[in-house]
């Protein structure tokens, strides 16, 4: 088998802070010895996080078991999705914008044997859906648990409790027509209803003003999804809500922010 160094897009920072969280267990553990250190642990789990690399690419360049890559990135993701922020704490975070952004977005999956609910008519294929909220720049703020693909967006907001935190927290947000009828501090762009004349020109200005404020909050999501784990998740589904923490987690380590 041939081998070939490579590079991954992240600062030594989000290394050094994910190979303290792993030490910092290790110690709490009072491990004694371990097939890889604290940074290399680090450093492997972020190979499959940014870059996608499978556990047998990753234990042929780390010369290790795939077994035991399997259950070095797992536990490095544990550690980062036990420590990632609540929508209490965002929500306290969020009072500070000017306004919000929300949207959702689905991660695809493989089949699964229960494939009815992960199965989204919207986008033609399996997957899991995830909700995104931006501030005004399109920074990614937050990231919600992960729901099944069948999942429409309002049902998943509303689920997650985000509609009644981004009203509590007084702040104006931008959401598609999906989210129509959220309610609150949500606003959504006119809708033309069926039978009903068109959409006045005032009306068509403002949608067309709320469409390039909502394309802000794209950046957030295409922020997500360069982490390339997320371009196909080959796991089971259940494990996507740990793997999207522990993502914004490291976002928030790399851009700086947030990061505690």
């Amino acid at each position: 088998m041939l081998s070939y160094p490579s590079t991954i897009s992240l600062s030594s920072r989000t290394l050094s802070h994910l190979a303290d969280r792993i030490r910092g267990h290790r110690q709490q553990r009072r491990s004694r010895w371990q097939r890889l250190s604290p940074g290399r642990q680090a450093l492997l789990a972020l190979a499959h996080l940014r870059n996608g690399d499978t556990y047998r690419r990753l234990a042929a360049g780390f010369e290790i078991a795939t077994t035991t890559a399997w259950r070095y990135v797992q536990e490095a993701i544990a550690l980062l999705s036990a420590s990632a922020d609540d929508l209490d704490t965002v929500t306290r975070r969020i009072r500070t914008l000017a306004y919000a952004i929300l949207d959702g977005t689905l991660i695809p999956i493989d089949r699964v044997a229960d494939q009815k609910p992960y199965y989204s008519g919207k986008h033609k294929r399996h997957g899991v859906n995830v909700q995104v909220i931006a501030d005004a720049a399109g920074r990614l703020v937050w990231a919600s648990p992960a729901l099944p693909g069948s999942t429409h967006d309002l049902t998943a907001a509303r689920t997650h409790g985000i509609v009644e935190a981004l009203t509590s927290a007084d702040v104006m947000t931008f959401a598609d027509k999906g989210y129509q009828g959220a309610h609150g501090s949500v606003r959504t762009p006119f809708k033309r209803r069926r039978f009903r004349p068109k959409l006045s020109r005032r009306q068509q200005a403002v949608n067309r003003a709320h469409a390039k404020i909502r394309a802000r909050g794209e950046r957030a999501i295409a922020t997500l999804k360069t982490w390339k784990i997320l371009v196909k998740l080959r796991c089971c589904p259940r494990r996507a809500t740990a793997i999207v923490q522990a993502i914004l987690v490291l976002h928030h380590v790399e851009a700086d922010r947030y990061a505690g």
